[in-house]
């Protein structure tokens, strides 16, 4: 009876410690491919969101005045031409 007990906790102990070796090669995978990932992408030089909404409001704001400055000139060449 003791030797199927021990039988039992060596191979609990076993799988144990096999799960904890396949964590740890997991963790080092996931690692391994974050840092890929990231120096992949930082050749691509990618801009970051940030980056990106930046440039984004500058060209809402520019195509705003574009807009308001075509309307003035719209209405100075008008009151030129008309006597």
């Amino acid at each position: 009876m003791t030797t199927q007990n021990r039988f039992f906790d060596d191979m609990s102990k076993l799988m144990t410690n096999a799960m904890g070796v396949a964590q740890g090669a997991r963790t080092e995978a996931e690692t391994a491919m974050k840092g890929w990932i990231d120096r992949w992408l930082a050749d691509r030089d990618f801009v970051t969101r940030e980056e990106f909404e930046a440039v984004r409001e500058m060209a809402i704001k520019a195509r705003t005045e574009n807009a308001e400055l075509k309307a003035r000139l719209d209405t100075l060449e008008a009151g030129r031409t008309t006597p």
